[in-house]
């Protein structure tokens, strides 16, 4: 899984609504048998898939990454998550990311700008 795909979010200032110390947290493990903790952004569902999009916690880790998977309830307490291989699937989900998670007036203001 090291080599999964990854949007970076620059809406998310830390100054956003999530609050970090309450956002569930899951550990992945990585293909080098590294371990990466990450707080779960949320869960949403893009043409009738589940994703769901994480962010990394840790000092080493950039501030405003977001990780994005495919994500498949196993049950009531076990999931899996795969990565998003083609393309043109892992844009569209990343719009939907954008949609759902960022603020808008943040957004706005960025394209007043250009």
């Amino acid at each position: 899984m090291s080599d999964h795909k990854h949007v970076h979010d620059e809406n998310c200032n830390h100054d956003h609504d999530h609050d970090h110390e309450e956002m569930e947290i899951i550990t992945l493990t990585l293909d080098d048998d590294t371990e990466l903790e990450c707080g779960v952004l949320g869960i949403f569902e893009v043409e009738d898939k589940e994703y769901i999009a994480l962010l990394p916690l840790g000092e080493e880790e950039e501030e405003d990454e977001v990780l994005l998977y495919q994500y498949k309830e196993i049950d009531d307490e076990e999931f899996e998550l795969a990565l998003i291989e083609d393309q043109e699937e892992f844009d569209l989900v990343s719009e939907a990311f954008y949609a759902l998670y960022t603020d808008e007036d943040d957004f706005e203001d960025e394209e007043d700008e250009e």
